[in-house]
């Protein structure tokens, strides 16, 4: 059993025991899937370039989700973050149809709102009848932000539901908030036994995730409280006995931001970026965390230069994985069946995406990958660096009748006089699959 315990004080560390667990599988430990080069698959359409600069409204591309409108499957939306340019709705053709701004900073000098995951909760009940739910971690403000999903509504689908009071997920004060160890990766889950919903949230820079119960108000807005939370390791003991951490800026952990649940088995999976995809149970409870696949980089030794803000890596021990180059990012599940499907995750380092067997009875195992590759003439651009993914296998319309992917991609092209531009991309799922299944 690991402990669990409050947000604050701060969480501590998971027994030696985990560590002992994480060192006692062998390195690469997930079964090789297919071989040879992985294919290429072109997406139909991306966004328009958001740029990360004072032009652009510090607009940066980060993490998607895919609503599904049951009446008309074809007016579906993506719902998208763009960290401190808000959020951004598009439709199936990646036209923006609203964009929400971030919140201001509380005071001048203070950090401001800050966009930086999202996800759905479905069924929500609140006084006004049951809703479908945009979460999303406002990393600036270090709270949880909630626009309920009201299709056709003038303005745009999107309308806050925020309440007014929600508290600070990990930071006690203002200054705190400052520091920036705050909310940051995200995945929703709703316990089918209890009808409750739930957010479970990582935390910047720090290896905590705490779970949030999410709570309507009178008032017809939303809030949540901490139910419990849990630090995974930081420092890992290796098959020849050494310690290991990975290399991070100075009073840096090795953070998560990549997660999601799977509603069939109740199961988390994290993405720790320089460590690999974690499996827990979504209530935080129960069994250790178990590593189901480390990134190539576990283990390497490596030394933080301060000139160049960059980690110098030493010599590969030899003891990561084979399929995750670091940052692992992205996750995602792609349902097929009652249990089966993938788990799919984005391999930032290589701009590569790796699929795992969803059943837990499988051990996770490899099933292959692919890339998400630009288009005939550069029609549309391809996905590097990815940062989110989101997948829903249900039909969603004539554009997408066998489901959506969407992608981040960090290096959008072509860019104008080299600023940062990113976007999303929309892949075919069928495609996809019809690849990888082979």
């Amino acid at each position: 059993m690991f402990r669990h315990c409050p947000v604050r004080p701060a969480a501590l560390l998971l027994t030696t025991a985990l560590l002992a667990l994480t060192a006692a599988a062998p390195a690469g430990a997930v079964p090789a899937g297919p071989s040879g080069p992985l294919p290429g698959i072109a997406p139909r359409a991306e966004t328009a370039t958001l740029y990360d600069d004072e032009a652009g409204g510090a607009a940066d591309a980060d993490d998607p989700a895919i609503w599904r409108d049951a009446a008309r499957p074809d007016r579906s939306l993506v719902i998208a973050t763009a960290k401190e340019g808000g959020l951004r709705v598009y439709d199936l053709d990646a036209r923006q149809v609203q964009a929400v701004p971030a919140p201001p900073a509380a005071r001048p000098g203070d950090a401001p709102g800050r966009f930086n995951n999202v996800d759905l909760v479905h069924g929500v009940r609140l006084p006004a009848g049951r809703a479908d739910i945009a979460v999303t971690t406002d990393r600036g403000h270090d709270r949880l932000r909630f626009h309920r999903i009201v299709p056709g509504r003038p303005g745009g689908p999107l309308a806050d539901v925020t309440d007014p009071a929600v508290p600070p997920v990990f930071s006690a004060d203002q200054d705190e908030i400052n520091a920036q160890h705050t909310a940051y990766g995200l995945a929703t889950w709703r316990d089918a036994a209890s009808g409750r919903s739930y957010a479970l949230v990582s935390r910047r820079g720090r290896t905590t995730v705490a779970l949030l119960e999410l709570l309507p108000t009178a008032a017809g807005t939303l809030t949540y409280r901490t139910v419990r939370s849990i630090d995974l390791p930081s420092s890992f003991r290796l098959p020849d006995g050494t310690a290991w951490s990975p290399c991070g800026e100075p009073d840096e952990l090795p953070q998560v931001e990549g997660m999601v649940v799977d509603p069939a088995n109740g199961m988390l999976y994290a993405g720790q970026e320089d460590v690999g995809i974690w499996r827990v149970r979504a209530d935080l409870t129960g069994a250790a965390p178990r590593l189901v696949d480390r990134v190539r980089e576990y283990g390497v030794p490596a030394a933080y230069d301060e000139a160049t803000e960059e980690c110098v890596p030493g010599a590969d021990p030899g003891f990561g994985g084979s399929r995750l180059a670091a940052d692992v990012e992205g996750l995602t599940l792609i349902p097929q069946g009652r249990g089966d499907g993938y788990l799919l995750a984005s391999s930032q380092g290589d701009d590569t995406f790796a699929l795992y067997d969803r059943e837990v009875a499988e051990a996770h195992e490899y099933e292959g990958g692919f890339r998400v590759v630009a288009g005939p003439g550069g029609r549309v651009d391809g996905s590097e660096e990815c940062d989110g993914a989101a997948a829903l296998n249900a039909p969603l319309g004539r554009k997408y009748p066998r489901g959506l992917l969407v992608v981040q991609d960090g290096h959008d092209t072509p860019a104008e006089d080299g600023r940062e531009a990113t976007n999303f991309a929309f892949v075919d799922l069928g495609e996809v699959l019809d690849r990888v299944d082979r």
